[in-house]
């Protein structure tokens, strides 16, 4: 099979990067699961957006402090920066911001954010963004997407990037060919234990990376999310209490009912703070109560999340729910640069799946769906400019040897050992 461009993932990343890309180019999507079962569908805090310049000093600081100043001064730059662009894109695909009566744009407060600038819808907001996209990519005639396909390698020659060699459903494996190869795999979260994230999500793209010496930065750079439903089954997926419930009151509290720590600081200090205090009252949870939020404004604000946690038993705000640190996100990744190239060419990673440092050592709330579009639409500027003079595929010849990808090479435990490994290290 050949195309223009090859998507590896159905996320938001993926799909604007579809959209942006040149409507005369073929591209192909290929998704492992269904094409909503993606972390961005998760997303529930909502997108940072710089509200006006007298914010870009506090904006970018608030960035930098929860990344411990490791972050890509530019990459932090550029994000901020595009923000205002993304948001009016979304705007005009059909995103639905919450509003205020006069019909303004509506800004909450999550953690370690020392003004409001995020974004949303309900506690819904990475469905109602990438929703609305994929919708708008369902109707370009082409795009062709095809569900329910693994990606088991790269092919690549050199260093140089020529599609993937992927698996269907019905365990047949086959090439696609491609000019530019666009990783847009999502996270590591399936590797865990307690994850937010899908349990399909396991580093598939980083382990390919591995085998073909593609580069990769900060590994060890894992996020832990300070909340999430305490679940005595670890066979289930973490639901995650949004960052907002805290931004707009909520506390968390010890097993005698009491406030231990302030609920606004960085995620990665939260969450050290919730482990000592478990410790301590030797308990495999903490309490986190909403009783400070006004109940109109949590029916309005977090349907789902109230009617989440009256589903397990729990009637908030009345009474407090437990919770519990869970992986959440992943800041390393394939490394990348400004128009998240890989160090392999016609070689592109975007989302979650790729890292320019633009997090640092820890995200900031709400930070990780704008990072995704802004660099996304970065890439498919990039590829759509050197198109013309950068296809590949007219110099891959007749004589590549294919039978290079039979069953031995194909992704597998050796691979994926490479990642749990790292995972450990940083667990450690």
């Amino acid at each position: 099979m050949k195309t223009d461009i090859v998507i590896v993932g159905s996320g938001c990343s993926g799909l604007y990067a579809a959209l942006n890309l040149p409507k005369d180019k073929k591209i192909t999507i290929i998704t492992k699961a269904d094409l909503t079962s993606n972390d961005s569908y998760l997303a529930q805090g909502g997108i940072c957006m710089l509200r006006d310049e007298d914010d870009y000093e506090s904006y970018f600081e608030d960035t930098m402090k929860a990344g411990h100043y490791e972050n890509d001064r530019n990459s932090v730059k550029i994000m901020i920066q595009s923000s205002q662009d993304i948001i009016s894109d979304l705007i005009h695909y059909g995103v639905d911001f919450h509003r205020d009566n006069q019909g303004n744009l509506t800004f909450t407060r999550e953690g370690a954010h020392s003004n409001k600038r995020i974004l949303f819808h309900e506690d819904i907001t990475g469905k109602e963004i990438t929703g609305k996209l994929l919708q708008r990519v369902k109707e370009l005639d082409n795009v062709e997407i095809k569900e329910y396909c693994t990606m088991v390698d790269i092919i690549s020659r050199g260093n140089r990037c020529y599609g993937v060699i992927v698996r269907e459903s019905d365990g047949q494996v086959h090439e696609i060919l491609a000019n530019y190869t666009i990783l847009a795999c999502g996270g590591i979260g399936g590797l865990y234990r307690h994850s937010t994230n899908y349990r399909h999500l396991t580093g598939d793209a980083l382990a390919i990376a591995l085998k073909h010496g593609v580069e990769l930065k900060n590994v060890d750079y894992v996020q832990i999310h300070p909340t999430t439903f305490y679940l005595e089954d670890s066979n289930e997926r973490s639901f995650l209490i949004s960052e907002s419930v805290r931004g707009e009151g909520a506390i968390l509290l010890n097993k005698d009912k009491k406030r231990f720590v302030n609920e606004l600081l960085p995620r990665d200090v939260v969450t050290q703070a919730i482990l000592q205090q478990m410790e301590k009252d030797h308990m495999p949870h903490v309490w986190l109560s909403m009783e400070n939020i006004p109940v109109h404004e949590l029916e309005e604000h977090f349907p789902n999340i109230v009617a989440y946690c009256r589903e397990k038993g729990y009637n908030v705000p009345k009474e407090p729910i437990p919770v519990v640190p869970a992986q959440h996100y992943f800041m390393g990744g394939i490394k990348v640069d400004y128009y998240s190239k890989t160090t392999m060419d016609q070689l592109y990673a975007i989302g979650e799946t790729a890292c320019n440092g633009v997090h640092g050592k820890n995200r900031l709330a709400s930070n990780s769906l704008l990072e995704s579009l802004v660099f996304a639409k970065r890439s498919s500027q990039q590829i759509a400019e050197q198109f013309e003079q950068s296809k590949c595929l007219e110099h891959l010849g007749n004589d590549f040897d294919f039978s290079l990808y039979d069953d031995e090479k194909y992704l597998g435990e050796q691979y994926r050992k490479m990642i749990e490994q790292a995972m450990e290290r940083s667990a450690s």
